[in-house]
């Protein structure tokens, strides 16, 4: 048996990876024109499967679920979207587009929900561009990135601050995901791509129709996707792909431009959040971005865009207030602390679990389910000045699992003494969030 043959079918996809990625990075100007085969061989599509099959997710406009395939037979199911691939006969389903509440109260943002067989096929085209991009994704960009976060692009912001890039354009693009222009977006993949189907494959995708609620209890399917010729739908697999691909532009933009060099500053994104970071005059920035974001054909939200001098004044990125923050004795310094809105949300979520409608749920699966959201939530913002939203988050769980704990059991709620704190966290083990995080299991993660 030679060695190709005895790697597993997930050792051949990482291998062909980091090929791709290892000449995307030697030769910049390379164009890929032999892509699409892969997207239906049997290993790529088993583990754009697994994968799948991991992240879970309901069904979309077809009802079929996972129970279904994995009663018709996976692999069964896997070899007909590979035929289907192969012969030019697949067809992407329409969107199932579902509304999910913003940290706002009354704000939804659309989430799109394809069918399962669209996810497999597109995430196994993932399997193949996205090695290509990573080589080409700036050092700025940090979302859908191996080995970036949320976090780190915070701590850039954070180090910047404390080199003296004081002046801070906090910026809010009005519908990032929904405003890219397909035409440029096709552009910034066709620099890299040149196989047709490849490419016919992604359009496709970008102009799925969505079908939605009436409100009238009812079905309609739209298209606005193909009438404008823009949008990736937020939910699909190919829409972190494709915000990179075109955030890239803005940010090269700003190098190549010279105003980088011209306002000392740096662009930090993070999917379609950004800040730009510098010493010159925040409005002036302002201005360039403006005239930037006008090429690229992105609105920006007037009215949730600032223009900021920290730490005078704090900015709130990615969940994080990063500003003034006051040690021992009095001392200031520039840190980061959970934002008030992220400690409100949390709290909310907190309130929704325990609500009375819940009163019928076992006190295990109550305590579970609170810790997972707890854990979540700590596990993301475990850095800087995090007391005092801890304290906050414990009164608040404890408050409320109290109360629903005496009406589940038909007590007083006044009758502190049934449930005092030190029985919820021993007895029922609730999770009691600390300062030191580095105690926290999570927080090793």
């Amino acid at each position: 048996m030679t060695t190709g043959e005895s790697l597993t079918g997930s050792d051949k996809v990482r291998k062909l990876q980091t090929m791709l990625h290892a000449k995307a990075k030697e030769e910049p100007d390379r164009r890929f024109h032999a892509l699409i085969d892969k997207v239906w061989r049997e290993d790529f599509l088993a583990e754009a499967w697994r994968r799948v099959r991991r992240n879970g997710g309901a069904a979309g406009v077809d009802g079929e679920t996972f129970a279904d395939i994995e009663s018709y037979g996976a692999g069964r199911w896997l070899g007909e979207l590979s035929r289907d691939l192969r012969g030019g006969t697949y067809v992407p389903k329409p969107v199932r587009q579902v509304l999910i509440p913003k940290k706002q109260p009354g704000k939804f943002r659309p989430l799109g929900i394809p069918c399962i067989r669209d996810r497999v096929a597109q995430t196994s085209a993932l399997l193949v561009l996205e090695p290509i991009f990573e080589a080409d994704l700036q050092p700025e960009q940090y979302a859908y990135r191996p080995g970036r976060s949320a976090n780190d692009a915070v701590k850039r912001v954070h180090r910047l601050l404390n080199t003296g890039h004081n002046e801070v354009v906090d910026c809010d693009l009005s519908n990032y995901f929904g405003e890219i222009p397909h035409a440029e977006l096709m552009k910034s993949i066709a620099r890299r791509v040149s196989d047709g189907r490849m490419l016919g494959l992604i359009k496709a995708w970008l102009e799925m129709p969505v079908e939605e609620d009436d409100g009238k209890g009812g079905k309609r399917r739209t298209n606005r996707a193909r009438r404008e010729r823009k949008g990736t739908p937020q939910g699909s697999p190919i829409s972190p792909l494709a915000s990179n691909l075109y955030m890239r532009r803005f940010v090269r933009g700003w190098k190549a431009l010279g105003y980088a060099r011209r306002y000392r500053s740096e662009i930090v994104n993070y999917a379609d959040d950004f800040c730009v970071v510098g010493k010159a005059p925040a409005a002036e920035m302002l201005a360039a971005v403006k005239r930037l974001m006008d090429r690229l054909k992105l609105p920006i939200n007037e009215q949730k865009t600032r223009c900021v001098r920290c730490p005078e004044k704090p900015i709130d990125f990615l969940g994080h207030r990063i500003g003034r923050n006051y040690g021992l004795h009095g001392r200031t310094y520039i840190g980061t602390r959970p934002s008030k809105a992220s400690v409100q949300s949390i709290c909310r979520r907190i309130s929704e679990q325990t609500a009375a409608r819940n009163g019928t749920m076992r006190t295990e699966d109550m305590v579970e389910r609170l810790n997972r959201m707890i854990a979540g939530w700590a596990n993301y913002y475990r850095h800087g000045q995090v007391g005092p939203a801890y304290s906050a988050i414990n009164n608040h769980s404890t408050r409320r699992l109290r109360q629903w704990l005496c009406r589940k059991h038909k007590v007083r709620s006044g009758k502190y003494v049934h449930y005092p704190n030190r029985r919820l966290w021993k007895h029922y083990g609730l999770t009691c969030l600390e300062p030191k995080t580095q105690g926290l299991p999570w927080a090793k993660a």
